[in-house]
């Protein structure tokens, strides 16, 4: 299942330099929405997930703050909030809950209330046929490193290890290799 995101989506909000970004959720997609917010200079990206081994990871993609929401006793859109002195300027929800949900629309500071609104996307709204040639030659032109997205690799017969791995969120994809 592909996840939706919520809120904004990098590729239809195409956020401004020096705005700020919370992404909800730090699996290949949340990474993913942090490569596009990175991309778009964004000057804060805050990362967050219930899964603080992800952070490190989410790092490499732009990530520049981390929270990790069963820290805190008041809701996580509250603390993002206080550490934006009002809200962030876009959110993005790769997490497909709920709460993540409702943190990630509320997250969003209240000075544009007007157009304060929930859209939801697949794929990042993209096109195949029209968006993805832009997004190989972004691959080839080396503005996008794909490759950091594949952080294990196993023969077919430990296929269960890739399971477990995903599992655990302790990677994002695991490619596995049919000749061992």
């Amino acid at each position: 299942m592909n996840e939706i995101v919520l809120v904004v989506d990098l590729n239809v909000a195409k956020p401004k330099k020096g705005s700020s970004v919370a992404i909800f959720g730090l699996g290949a997609v949340g990474h993913a929405a942090a490569e596009g917010a990175t991309i778009a200079r964004a000057s804060r990206i805050i990362g967050v997930d219930l899964n603080a081994n992800r952070f490190e990871l989410a790092r490499k993609f732009g990530v520049t703050e981390f929270v990790k929401p069963k820290d805190y006793e008041k809701p996580v859109q509250e603390v993002i909030a206080e550490m934006t002195n009002g809200g962030v300027d876009w959110s993005v929800e790769c997490a497909g809950h709920i709460d993540a949900m409702i943190s990630a629309f509320e997250c969003v500071h209240d000075e544009f209330i007007e157009r304060k609104d929930s859209e939801g996307y697949f794929f990042g709204n993209y096109k195949p046929r029209s968006d993805i040639p832009s997004v190989v030659e972004k691959y080839m032109n080396k503005e996008l490193e794909l490759e950091k997205f594949i952080t294990h690799e196993v023969p077919f017969s430990e296929i269960n290890k890739a399971f477990d791995l995903m599992l655990r969120g302790e990677g994002l994809r695991c490619i596995i290799r049919m000749d061992a």
